[in-house]
């Protein structure tokens, strides 16, 4: 497929809470579809909110490296609950989706999850929606822009993008990384009725009126057809998460001493990976010579550090708090072998997470625990990469674990020697977003 080349050149604004310096998997999706549209002769501008009043979870400066030069960036002003939060409950940190980093959670976190279930609808970002709005208006006077893109989380960025459709008529395309009322923590934020039934308004509203929906995953598009009967299906198109090209310039540097598993992004009980902390420690049981790392790069809670415990691991564990995103490139590259796990909820089959394609990028075989016959077992499968394993599957983890540490003894570097994962280039995936812009 031919880029349409810069000669064609068309303008497209892309809205996004999440942007640099914001840290963590979301920003890369959007950074990098704004890196590559130029190629594809679409100019982009993004609107995304103040970086001084908006609410990350995590920061990563050195990701500023990455907008380029020539990209019109606006920020706007917001208006949040998190300032109350942090008051209310004493915490420094703003909670993540699922909360992973809430821990023990007192009273006062459960009245401001609540409070968050029922005021902000259909999150507490949607104090953003007015600023960005009236940015957007304007810009897109201006400019004469044709074409919006709004990615979300937050969801309620996704109201910017209906409000400009049916304010404006231009050509709007919905990014959604993630489910709406199908996200596996819905549960946990305890709506009343009133507040379901309103946000699944918002969410039949966005999918019948936008004029094309973006998911990461075939089985995110089949969720979000069933919301609707009017949705024409040739208009959620899939275009999964991917890696960059140009942040796998690090050599493989397996390390000969122990033998390295290694995890990046959050982790929580509801990922249910106790088969596999159980199957790893009967493996170094069975090898008593060797040595092993179980490596965690990211945010784990406080039950799967106590679960690591009690299954023996303690002493072989490192945890690393979350790091620039180079660096933890890095730590994979450094890597005997990857773990991720899917969590253990309903509406598994089509999460699609991000660390996936950067794991396949790094040619190391991957050991994942999650729904077999997912998207992620069909993508190991196609690209020859790794396996899936069921939650309750101990025996088939520990005999791959142990089938993985006789090749080690063997060999210290077990990375593949060929994985077919080219389709899934941030630069490949973005072509098919910038047809989706149209002329």
């Amino acid at each position: 497929m031919k880029s349409t080349g810069p000669h064609t050149t068309r303008q497209a604004l892309l809205i996004t809470y999440y942007w640099p310096p914001s840290g963590g998997a979301g920003v890369q999706r959007c950074l990098k579809f704004v890196k590559h549209l130029p190629e594809f002769g679409v100019k982009p501008t993004v609107i995304t909110v103040d970086a001084q009043q908006a609410s990350y979870p995590v920061l990563d400066q050195t990701l500023q490296a990455e907008v380029p030069a020539e990209v019109r960036v606006i920020r706007t002003a917001t208006r949040e609950p998190f300032e109350f939060y942090k008051k209310l409950t004493g915490k420094k940190d703003i909670p993540f989706g699922g909360f992973a980093n809430t821990g023990q959670e007192s009273w006062k976190q459960k009245l401001f999850k609540f409070l968050r279930g029922n005021l902000f609808i259909p999150d507490p970002r949607v104090g953003w929606n007015s600023f960005a709005f009236a940015a957007a208006k304007k810009v897109i006077q201006e400019q004469q822009i044709k074409a919006i893109v709004t990615s979300s989380p937050p969801h309620s960025t996704q109201l910017i993008g209906l409000k400009l459709k049916k304010k404006l008529g231009l050509r709007w395309i919905a990014d959604m990384r993630d489910p709406w009322t199908d996200i596996y923590y819905y549960a946990d934020l305890n709506h009343t009725a009133l507040a379901q039934k309103l946000d699944a308004k918002y969410e039949r509203e966005v999918l019948e009126h936008a004029d094309a929906v973006v998911v990461v995953s075939e089985d995110m598009k089949r969720l979000f057809l069933n919301k609707s009967t009017t949705i024409d299906p040739k208009k959620i198109h899939v275009i999964p998460n991917g890696y960059d090209e140009a942040d796998f310039v690090h050599p493989s540097t397996p390390s000969s001493e122990e033998f390295i598993i290694t995890y990046t992004g959050t982790l929580t009980e509801a990922y249910n990976v106790i088969g596999f902390f159980q199957a790893l420690c009967e493996t170094m049981t069975r090898n008593p010579l060797m040595r092993y790392k179980l490596r965690f790069v990211g945010k784990v809670s406080a039950e799967i550090r106590k679960q690591i415990e009690e299954a023996g691991l303690p002493l072989i564990t490192e945890y690393i708090d979350y790091v620039p995103h180079e660096q933890s490139i890095k730590y994979l590259m450094a890597s005997t072998i990857l773990f991720m796990a899917i969590p253990d909820v309903p509406n598994n089959f089509g999460i699609l997470t991000g660390k996936l394609f950067e794991y396949l990028a790094s040619n190391k075989p991957i050991m994942c625990i999650g729904p077999i016959h997912g998207d992620v077992d069909k993508i190991l499968d196609e690209c020859g990469a790794g396996r899936v394993f069921h939650y309750s599957g101990y025996e088939l983890m520990l005999d791959y674990l142990m089938q993985m540490s006789k090749s080690w003894k063997v060999n210290h570097n077990l990375d593949l020697p060929f994985i077919n994962y080219t389709q899934y280039s941030r630069r490949s995936l973005t072509e098919q977003l910038a047809k989706l812009i149209g002329n």
